[in-house]
């Protein structure tokens, strides 16, 4: 199995109880899919074939404390933060994160929030161009000039950025981990990577469109891939313009009103997610 390293910051205070730290070490350690956990450089490492959210869950749950990821992968690694682009009219949000493994495969892992129940597809598209939102985003990656097709099929039968679907549950939220065989960081840098609004049928279905992105409709959040931080390469604490610590980041505005002192998108709690990531 490819396994995956994570660097977890725990809110575990000024000083870290070592009782607390060995307690959500060792509840790490019997979960199934994880295959090491230590604690390191004020982080908790984990090795696991399991999707990072499940982890942080995992993790907050043991320790009773906040827990954000602070970086993924060994060597390469790059993340899309994606949304709707149309920030309060649509909740659809996440994070898709990539890791090179140092056996080969790439390996991707994301959480996304908004989505209606059931299967969409998740296509790597061949621009980072976001000037017109998800819709100036061009075709799907596709550097063999194939088919449409699945993850599982050869290179001669399938996009290069056909990654497949993911499923939301019922509460909307799809969370998962890929591993793919064709893909490599190097190529994907730059472009972009997009959820549709239906599921994606692997070029199996009867319809022109199913040769064309699997009949998956259109992209109902996009978002461009960049270079990202891998384990122990990312040694902010606090955002040195604006004093906010990594614990509060994750439920603020990268910027503007809202900051420093208040959730985002205004006091609303049925829109407070828009900006969350």
């Amino acid at each position: 199995m490819i396994t995956s390293k994570l660097e977890v910051l725990v809110d575990f205070g000024p000083k870290a109880e070592a009782q607390l730290i060995d307690k959500t070490l060792n509840s790490l350690k019997s979960q199934e899919g994880v295959t090491q956990a230590l604690y390191k450089d004020g982080a908790v490492m984990v090795e696991t074939t399991l999707p990072s959210a499940v982890v942080l869950d995992m993790i907050a749950k043991s320790s009773g404390r906040r827990a954000v990821l602070q970086g993924f992968g060994e060597t390469q690694s790059a993340v899309a933060m994606i949304s709707s682009q149309s920030c309060c009219k649509s909740q659809v949000l996440g994070v898709i994160r990539f890791q090179q493994s140092q056996s080969g495969p790439l390996v991707g892992d994301g959480s996304v929030h908004g989505l209606a129940p059931g299967p969409h597809g998740l296509h790597v598209r061949h621009t980072g161009d976001l000037s017109m939102g998800c819709e100036s985003l061009g075709e799907h990656y596709n550097p063999h000039s194939a088919p449409h097709g699945g993850p599982n099929d050869p290179v001669d039968k399938r996009h290069a950025g056909d990654l497949g679907n993911i499923i939301a549950d019922e509460e909307g939220r799809a969370t998962f981990r890929i591993v793919d065989n064709l893909l490599q960081i190097n190529e994907i840098v730059g472009r972009s990577i997009a959820v549709t609004e239906r599921a994606d049928d692997m070029g199996l279905g009867s319809t022109p469109a199913s040769k064309v992105d699997g009949d998956s409709g259109t992209p109902v959040a996009c978002g461009i891939i960049a270079r990202s931080a891998g384990i122990f390469q990312n040694p902010k604490r606090i955002c040195a313009c604006d004093g906010v610590v990594v614990w509060d980041e994750r439920d603020r505005p990268l910027a503007g009103k809202g900051r420093r002192e208040k959730p985002c998108c205004g006091k609303d709690e049925n829109v407070k997610m828009c900006c969350k990531v």
